[in-house]
């Protein structure tokens, strides 16, 4: 019975049903009383897919104010998500101006407890009064089309990274998961994007680029950069989109941050490995219906999902290789699905990241760097650079 009891347990903790981890009231209060910012959250196009109101407690998503409230979220970066097929198919400027309106409707809507954020000062603001700010990242520069006046009227939206690329190279830059490097690297136009952005006081994003196009951002940058949701190849052999150590070396010395992305097949090769094979297995069955597929799918190959425990061990390693001020956090909620990791399924669990930092022996100091600190800093010199230019 005992065995059986223990089976069960092991089973749940696996499918994220029970928590494994209870944190602590000072794990709490580190998240009430700190500045919490997710570079990542891909509210916006979920909202666009399927309007629910997030001021309010949803039942779908990984994301919605009662629940940010309770992880002690301030500043999560609502992702303006343009996917790759718009380069080619047109249409980007108008789906990127609607995302950002709805993220203004979300503030519409309820005032008291969510406000735009242009500034590391608004988000402080926001902050010190008791609501949630919003400040927006694009993934994707595509909406750009080419054209620096583009790029003023979305910082003049509220846009305040740009991810130059996504899963598909574009008029910017190559992409880590298209095989073809089309600029081997940046574009003429990718290049001097980087010098735009510096000037106008917009972080870039390097995420999903290319390695050639990352080293290129790095070349020329005048300001500090930003992964905005990545993890690391050292954990996941072979994953372009994560970054390797030479990168992350690369990235320190720049004075950026990398934001740990939560997804399981972002930090564990478990996942990596168990995705690789459902795929196979789908050209396989020469698959009509996808949803039916990955559903049998699931049922005889449960998905190996990732736990708190392997994050922290992404947190660690950059800890280790570069020191404890180029760490953030980019869960990527709301933008990877049902791979969420035990213990961090949706904006509830910060407290259950701060802490599994407690237990490692991480001080208050330090983590208070990873959940806004160095973030906040790269911010803050990204528009000195702007202001003296």
């Amino acid at each position: 019975m005992k065995n059986k009891i223990a089976l069960t347990i092991a089973a749940l903790l696996a499918s994220g049903s029970v928590l494994a981890i209870q944190p602590s009231e000072q794990a709490k209060r580190l998240a009430k009383d700190t500045i919490i910012v997710d570079g990542h959250i891909d509210v916006p196009y979920r909202l666009n897919d399927e309007w629910e109101d997030v001021t309010l407690a949803t039942d779908k998503g990984d994301f919605d104010y009662p629940r940010a409230v309770e992880g002690g979220l301030n500043a999560p970066f609502m992702s303006i998500y343009i996917p790759a097929s718009y380069e080619e198919a047109g249409g980007s400027v108008l789906l990127a101006n609607r995302l950002i309106d709805s993220v203004e409707a979300i503030v519409g809507r309820a005032p008291d407890k969510f406000a735009i954020a242009h500034s590391v000062a608004d988000v402080e603001t926001a902050f010190k009064n008791g609501k949630i700010a919003l400040p927006m990242g694009m993934e994707n520069g595509t909406p750009l089309e080419g054209s620096f006046d583009n790029l003023k009227h979305f910082y003049q939206r509220g846009v305040r990274y740009i991810t130059l690329a996504h899963s598909q190279a574009n008029h910017i830059s190559d992409s880590s998961y298209d095989l073809r490097r089309k600029w081997h690297g940046l574009s003429d136009f990718g290049k001097q994007l980087v010098t735009e952005m510096n000037n106008i006081g917009m972080m870039i994003d390097i995420s999903h680029v290319s390695d050639d196009a990352f080293y290129q951002v790095i070349e020329l940058t005048k300001a500090p950069v930003i992964a905005s949701h990545s993890s690391l190849r050292k954990f996941t052999p072979g994953f372009e989109r994560n970054m390797n150590d030479d990168m992350i070396k690369a990235l320190a010395k720049n004075g950026g941050v990398v934001m740990i992305n939560f997804g399981s097949s972002f930090v564990s090769n478990q996942a990596q490995a168990w995705g690789k094979k459902r795929s196979e297995a789908m050209k396989e069955a020469d698959v009509k219906d996808r949803d039916a597929f990955d559903k049998t799918y699931r049922q005889n190959n449960p998905y190996p999902f990732a736990t708190l425990k392997i994050v922290l061990d992404h947190i660690d390693h950059v800890r280790d290789l570069v020191g404890i001020d180029y760490i953030g956090i980019g869960s990527d909620y709301d933008g990877v699905g049902d791979s969420l990791p035990t213990d961090l399924k949706d904006v509830s669990t910060y407290p259950n990241l701060v802490q599994g930092l407690l237990d490692r022996g991480y001080s208050e100091a330090d983590i208070r760097k990873i959940l806004s600190g160095n973030l906040l800093r790269v911010w803050r010199q990204v528009e000195a650079y702007a202001a003296a230019h």
